[in-house]
């Protein structure tokens, strides 16, 4: 399976964590706690991959009211898996990069999905990331989290890749809609060895007892070469032991570097 998408309304894992894993990535997904007041999961995700064109996509979604919106943009990405796929396939990163940018904005502007939005109920925060090769790129809306754990950056207390931003929304309120979207986009070059990638909805960070709001509980959790599937499993287990009300949904993945990254021009003058 190369392709992989749920939204909160199909299956809400209240009070059940679920794992799945998608060859080599893994997928967490926790509806809260019905004993907090929980009845509903209004999360979603997404993964595409392909490993012989080296290259992963995830999408996290975190919708409010109802999880109409989340499915919105899960239906959108649907109707242009082809065309993205294709822009990954590209051998060049810089290109697969720049065509996946300027293609999910359009979709993101289209007057169609634009109109599509303004029919549902409710919002979304969304987060895109793309590997490609030794290089992340990301796109994010609102206010889920991505990570980047490696023991190079780990030593400067270098985590999360974004930040998160409130009152950004996709659906019936909606930043694309506005004179100036506003959202945050980069990329980042992956460090020589292990590195791995963790998305997460913010359910995971505002559980009761802040048990993961330091990125550091998170790659803790990874220690000792503990299998992502199992180490996400144990996650989830601990904020439903801690009470947690809020859905969270994790995607996480590693990849094996072999060439040198960046490294300041006098590091051997020190």
């Amino acid at each position: 399976m190369t392709s992989f998408n749920w939204v909160g309304s199909q299956d809400d894992f209240v009070g059940q964590p679920d794992v799945l894993q998608l060859n080599h990535i893994v997928v967490g997904r926790y509806g809260g706690n019905s004993t907090a007041g929980q009845s509903k999961n209004e999360d979603g995700c997404l993964v595409w991959f392909s490993r012989e064109e080296g290259w992963e996509l995830a999408v996290v979604l975190d919708a409010h009211y109802s999880a109409e919106s989340a499915g919105a943009v899960l239906e959108l990405f649907g109707q242009e898996e082809v065309a993205i796929r294709r822009l990954l396939a590209l051998p060049e990163v810089y290109d697969a990069f720049r065509g996946l940018e300027e293609k999910i904005l359009d979709m993101f502007m289209s007057d169609e999905f634009l109109a599509t939005c303004r029919k549902v109920k409710g919002e979304t925060a969304c987060l895109i990331a793309a590997r490609k090769g030794r290089f992340v790129w990301w796109l994010s809306v609102g206010d889920c989290l991505l990570y980047l754990f490696h023991p190079e950056l780990a030593r400067m207390g270098q985590y999360q890749i974004n930040q998160r931003q409130f009152y950004e929304w996709i659906g019936q309120v909606n930043t694309f809609a506005q004179e100036a979207p506003c959202y945050t986009i980069g990329t980042r070059e992956l460090r020589k060895g292990e590195n791995r990638l963790f998305l997460t909805t913010d359910g995971l960070v505002e559980c009761p007892g802040a048990p993961f709001f330091d990125p550091v509980r998170i790659d803790q959790a990874f220690d000792g070469g503990v299998p992502a599937a199992d180490a996400v499993h144990s996650i989830l287990e601990t904020i439903r032991q801690n009470g947690v009300r809020d859905s969270t949904t994790i995607i996480t993945w590693d990849i094996k570097v072999t060439r040198d990254a960046a490294q300041p021009s006098d590091l051997h003058k020190r």
